[in-house]
């Protein structure tokens, strides 16, 4: 299908070729026939490659991105020396049109940036990550200079920055805010001492990484992409901030009215229990994103239990979605007030869609309404709910 953006627009080709199919289709064939089509809107691939010196934090740094611990499933291998020997692509959990690369170490002492990065393949980068836990020495900025002159992004992240921080509060008169914004300077003075011009670096621990400059850097990102890979890099990043949660939810209000109007297309087929069995689908498909998304489901809740010493049941008790019980068709027609409205709906969407012209669009209406209504109170339920567990998780770490 074609997609403008790759993903913003569906186009009046896409939605004919939809009716038409489905209109052919027995009822199980044609809800397939729109689980497939929500399932293409997320295959919009976003490649992120982590590079730096040996021992910077890259592979730790993979894991965080990708809301991982260095010691769970599908991480990549952290240690005191390299063990990144060629580019090794790393899913991100959830969203496997999204690949963190760590690529192998730079610093050698005959380094050259631009065999470099002919040996992990350039081209297949949205943008690069280097890294560096202390100063940016020459192979930074080597690198740096080449992935400019082949026109791509990379961004500056001084790593470890926690162990600059615990080792400053030792003194009598530590300032936090001070002491950042010295690391900073050292780092961006040194950048352009060696040619590279206005340089920004990016503040982070990979152990912590709700604090410091990780917010300042996924805006960063987020300006710079195309749109249609914004929308992928929102959605996979980890919800570790209150910034963070609030534009996921501006992210997911996007995909609402094209739902919906796919919605209203199907109400147009004069096909019975079509309509509400594809709301449904519709309706459940997006909802599971958003939990996935908040990281509300049980695998990201019990995660999060390890790391505030809080229990599932507890979390739980702070969410006031309808849906908090589980996701199933009654939860689902909840949203409503009522199965019955539902089932009224579409037993006047059937009458009305077998009148020409003037039926379709009263089906069509109906039905785009009552998706896009239960889509909006699901949504600003569930990033509710994820804002409260978020606040009570950085409490209990606190």
């Amino acid at each position: 299908m074609a997609f403008m953006d790759d993903f913003y627009m569906i186009t009046q080709e896409d939605l004919e070729d939809i009716k038409e199919s489905i209109s052919t289709q027995d009822l199980p064939t044609a809800v397939n026939t729109i689980k497939g089509f929500l399932e293409k809107q997320d295959l919009v691939e976003l490649n992120v490659a982590v590079t730096g010196e040996s021992g910077s934090g890259k592979s730790t740094f993979v894991n965080a991105f990708r809301g991982l611990g260095d010691d769970e499933e599908g991480s990549a291998k952290t240690g005191p020396i390299e063990t990144t020997m060629e580019p090794e692509a790393y899913l991100h959990p959830k969203y496997k049109n999204v690949k963190v690369w760590d690529l192998p170490g730079i610093g050698t002492p005959n380094f050259k940036a631009d065999e470099y990065l002919k040996l992990v393949e350039f081209e297949r980068y949205d943008f690069f990550i280097i890294i560096a836990s202390d100063r940016f020495r020459e192979c930074h900025t080597k690198l740096a200079k080449e992935i400019t002159r082949m026109g791509k992004k990379f961004y500056f992240v001084r790593s470890k920055i926690e162990l600059s921080i615990n080792a400053e509060k030792r003194k009598k008169n530590f300032d936090q805010k001070k002491t950042l914004d010295t690391i900073r300077e050292n780092c961006e003075n040194g950048l352009r001492k060696a040619d590279i011009e206005d340089p920004v670096v990016f503040l982070i621990s990979s152990f912590e990484l709700g604090k410091y400059d990780f917010d300042l850097l996924q805006e960063r990102m987020e300006q710079e992409l195309p749109q249609h890979k914004r929308r992928v890099l929102m959605l996979a990043l980890p919800n570790i901030t209150l910034e963070i949660n609030e534009k996921k939810k501006k992210v997911l209000q996007e995909n609402i009215l094209k739902v919906a109007l796919l919605s209203a297309l199907v109400a147009t087929v004069p096909v019975p229990g079509l309509s509400v069995a594809v709301d449904l689908v519709i309706v459940t498909v997006e909802i599971e994103k958003y939990y996935s998304t908040f990281g509300l489901d049980d695998p990201s809740l019990q995660k999060l239990c390890e790391s505030s010493g809080k229990t599932i049941e507890e979390f739980k008790s702070l969410m006031k979605s309808p849906l908090r019980g589980g996701i199933n068709p009654a939860s689902v027609l909840s949203l409503v007030g009522a199965a019955s409205l539902v089932v009224a709906e579409n037993t006047v969407e059937y009458f009305v869609s077998v009148i020409p012209l003037l039926g379709s669009l009263v089906a069509g209406g109906l039905s785009y309404m009552t998706v896009s209504t239960m889509l909006w109170r699901a949504l600003n339920d569930i990033a509710e709910d994820a804002k409260n567990v978020l606040i009570a998780s950085v409490q209990s770490e606190v």
